[in-house]
Formats: C-alpha cells, structure tokens, sequence
C-alpha cells in the first residue's frame, strides 16, 4: 500500500514511523521545506501543494493542522482517495488495548489525564495519547490508554472505536477548520459513532451542547454535573461523589462547578475501564489543574491575579469569568471565526481591556472598554481599573498566534508582567 502522509510535526512524523514499521510504501510531503528535514520516507515532497501527489496514492493520512476546508483536503476529498486521521491509523495497530476516549470543545487535557491517573493509583498500567501531546501511533503496550480527541482527527476516522468515551461539552470553535458549526459537531459526534449499545458514554448532563451531541448515540448515556448529584456522581452536601466513591469538596485543590464535573466525567469513564474507589479518590486528592487554567498568579492589594490563558475560545471564557463576582477581564487574540462579543457584557465583568486582532470587536461591544498593544500594557491597564476585591482575569477567549507562539507563552508573558508590575 501506497500512503500519503501530509504534515510533518509531532504527529505526522510519529504516522510515518509506524506505516514504515509496518512495511507500507509512504510519501512525505509538507508545504514547509525545513519540517521535512531528517525525515525517511521513499519519497519526500516540499513546496506548493500539487494534486498530481495523489497519483498512485491507496491511502492518505493528514495532519490535524491542515483544515478540512483547505484546498489540499478538497483534492484528496474529491479524488476519493481514503482518508485517516493519525488517530485511526493508531487505533487499528494497537491490538484491542482497553480504551476510553474523551473529546469536547474545552476541558479534554484535564479530563484525560485525570482518568488516566485514576486508573494509575488503581493499579492499572495506563497512560494518556493523542491530541494530549503523545501521538496515538507512538503508543507502546498498556493495559489501558485513554485518548484526548480532538474534532480534527475524529473528522477522519473509519473504524475507531473506544470501550468507553467521554463528551465534556461543545460549543463554536475552530470555525477557521471546519467548514461550519455543523460540521464541527458532525465531527465530535464520531467518537460514539461505532460504539454499541450498552457501551458507556458519559457526558455533562448540565451543558445543552453536549446533551444535543449524545441524543443520538446507541451507546449508553451516564449524565453528570458539577452542581448536582446525577446517579453516582455529583456535589451531595459537603462531598463530591465520583462514581460511588465519596471526597470531601474542601479537601480539593480546586471545587468550583467546572472542576467537579471534570472530577465526575474522569470518575465515570475511569470506572467503566476498572478504577477501584480508592484509585479514584487518591487521584481526585492529588490532582494538581495544569498551567494556565485559571492559574493564580499572585494576590496583591485586594487584587488576585489569574491566568485563564488556556481559555481559547468564548466557552472557555465565560466559564472562567462565571467563576468570580467581579472581574477586569483581559481578552482578544485570533478569535477563529467565533463570535467574542458576549465576553464584554458578561455579568461579572466590571472592566474590560481588549487586546490582540479581535480587539476592535469587544471596544464595539463595550463602551467603556479599552485597548491595549501589549500584554504589559493590558496589564498597567487592568491594574488602574481594578480595586480590592477583584479579579483580573485573563481569559482571552480567542487563540494566540496573533502575537504569541502559544496560549502557554502568553500566559507566561501575562504573568511576568503582574509580577513585575505588583512586585511579586
């Protein structure tokens, strides 16, 4: 077999690896001549897209980074050539390894590597993949792998197929990738897509997006919150119940409504692949959220300072703004063909500085709000709007890359520059 891998970062280096392992003929291409460099393959292909690639071609594997909507996916499309994402040339080597698979428009990180680490303090052998970091074709044997699933590579599956999947909630994003909010959703809807009846499918019960997602899976469907006890997950009184196991809420590192139903999402899906009560709680216990979800970076005069930078999209967003009373919102960036302007008016909000390429858009929405070039001056800015009491909170709300490498490299500029403004 002929295969066509397109993209030559992370995740399409470790799908050309694996199809060469496998004995297939494959073909290297990407658009960037240096991100082919040191690459093997029995052939290899830089420079400007040309459909006559395909020629010969049995399969073709795509990066996640190149959009359905791109001309590059028209031709394959139209050539009729089969398509799998990375994720599904992963799922058919691996052999029938016990699997649970998450997906979502926020949340899929914590929620993955918190089943991951239940099933770990359980005993079990298992690790987190996929659009986590670690490809899915790189994956040495486990006992179990629990995959982060992004709608880029479950836009091209065939036959993948999870023992148990998670669905923590949906909302518009990446309209810059799929050709609309349909399509999008259409997508996310393939990780329940093979799954039979009587496989678990759990899912915030509380979010309208991800509730209208699993209304037509065959699977079965185990309904969570993080305001109220659904089954055997929930707040109940001063506990947090994670599929029959029972924690504290004040002995949490975090136990705000959008952590506890992350908790019950991981408790359930950990459950369903052989995590003992104890392994829950013991990894409930020690979770530790990653950086920049709404990381605290230093109290100050009143003032508490938080990076949401992870927060990349408008549900991200107003789920960290809901979380506190009265906020100085830091927001703007590339906003991906969403819609921000709901962040200028939410409730909480009490100042608004607006920053990056969508910045014209929230100084439209909010009269009094102001600009900033800068992330430093976002930050003088925000101090000199902000009393005791608030919160200045960045949740951006939009991607990065309009003036930063990542939403980690501009959370990490956010927080220099509070340290160096407040003297922390």
């Amino acid at each position: 077999m002929t295969v066509l891998v397109v993209g030559m970062a992370v995740s399409g280096r470790s799908a050309l690896e694996l199809l060469r392992t496998q004995g297939e003929q494959v073909i290297a291409y990407d658009v960037r001549p240096e991100a082919a460099e040191a690459v093997e393959a029995d052939a290899i292909h830089t420079g400007a897209w040309d459909r006559r690639l395909l020629q010969g071609v049995d399969l073709v594997v795509p990066s996640p980074g190149v959009p359905e909507t791109s001309p590059l996916m028209a031709d394959v499309l139209e050539s009729g050539v089969p398509v799998w994402s990375e994720l599904e040339l992963g799922y058919r080597s691996l052999g029938g390894v016990p699997m649970a698979a998450v997906t979502g428009t926020n949340g899929k990180t914590t929620v993955t590597e918190m089943t991951a680490a239940m099933l770990v303090a359980s005993g079990i052998d298992a690790t987190p993949v996929g659009n986590i970091g670690d490809p899915i074709t790189g994956a040495t044997v486990h006992e179990a792998l629990v995959v982060e699933a992004s709608s880029f590579q479950l836009r091209f599956i065939d036959s993948f197929c999870p023992d148990v999947a998670a669905v923590v909630n949906f909302a518009p994003d990446h309209l810059d990738w799929h050709p609309d909010i349909g399509a999008y959703g259409a997508a996310k809807c393939r990780i329940f897509e093979h799954m039979a009846a009587g496989a678990p499918l759990v899912f915030d019960a509380t979010d309208a997006g991800a509730a209208g997602l699993v209304a037509s899976a065959r699977a079965t469907r185990i309904g969570v919150s993080g305001y109220e006890r659904l089954g055997t997950s929930g707040p109940a009184g001063l506990n947090l119940l994670l599929a029959g196991a029972e924690v504290a809420l004040g002995e949490l590192r975090r136990s705000d409504s959008v952590m506890l139903v992350d908790l019950a999402i991981a408790a359930e899906t950990a459950r369903a692949l052989g995590a003992t009560s104890e392994g829950i709680v013991a990894a409930a216990l020690a979770y530790e959220p990653g950086r920049h979800r709404r990381e605290v970076v230093v109290s100050a005069g009143g003032v508490t300072f938080i990076d949401d930078s992870k927060a990349t999209n408008p549900h991200a967003a107003l789920a960290a703004i809901d979380a506190y009373s009265s906020v100085i919102l830091i927001a703007g960036g590339r906003a991906k063909g969403l819609d921000i302007r709901p962040l200028a008016n939410a409730e909480s909000v009490r100042g608004l500085v607006a920053i990056g390429e969508s910045a014209d858009d929230l100084l439209r929405a909010r009269n009094d709000a102001v600009s900033a070039e800068t992330m430093d001056e976002a930050v003088g800015r925000a101090i000199s709007l902000s009393g005791r009491g608030d919160v200045v909170l960045l949740a951006p709300g939009c991607a990065s890359f309009d003036m930063f490498d990542s939403y980690g490299h501009r959370g990490d500029v956010f927080a220099a520059a509070v340290r160096e403004r407040v003297g922390a």
